[in-house]
């Protein structure tokens, strides 16, 4: 298995999202947000995605989406290669004395696979409810 970096198309966006039952976006959308990342892992197994993730942010404030693994190459590791390698580009670019912060919605139930991964539940002492507007056309 390989992991490449920033070569997420929109045929494996698709095909991904689908494999766990999530909903795809417009053709549109996708492509010109896929234009838009900061950043995009997918995980590459006999030549075939696997897996992804993708992260989007300003330099400051980043949000990883779309993290989704193919049912049976799940608990392999694989989404937390991802998610690692994701946050570790964020904080290979925090300048000394700086500070990003990373956000993310987990699935229902997936919780704590990010919280190994050092994540924290919002609300917490720091932050209130995220919170979610969704727009349909």
């Amino acid at each position: 298995m390989e992991y490449q970096e920033n070569m997420l198309c929109y045929k494996d966006y698709c095909r991904l999202r689908k494999s766990v039952g999530w909903l795809s976006y417009s053709e549109e959308q996708v492509r010109e947000f896929l234009k838009r990342n900061l950043y995009t892992v997918v995980a590459i197994d006999e030549n075939c995605a696997i897996a992804m993730g993708r992260l989007i942010g300003d330099g400051m404030y980043h949000m990883i989406v779309d993290v989704v693994v193919q049912p049976e190459y799940q608990k392999r590791g694989v989404g937390t290669h991802i998610v690692n390698m994701l946050a570790g580009y964020v904080e290979d670019r925090v300048p000394v004395g700086g500070r990003a912060s990373i956000f993310l919605a987990a699935e229902n139930g997936k919780e704590g696979f990010y919280e190994k991964m050092g994540f924290k539940r919002i609300p917490h002492e720091y932050c209130g409810s995220g919170m979610r507007k969704g727009i349909q056309k």
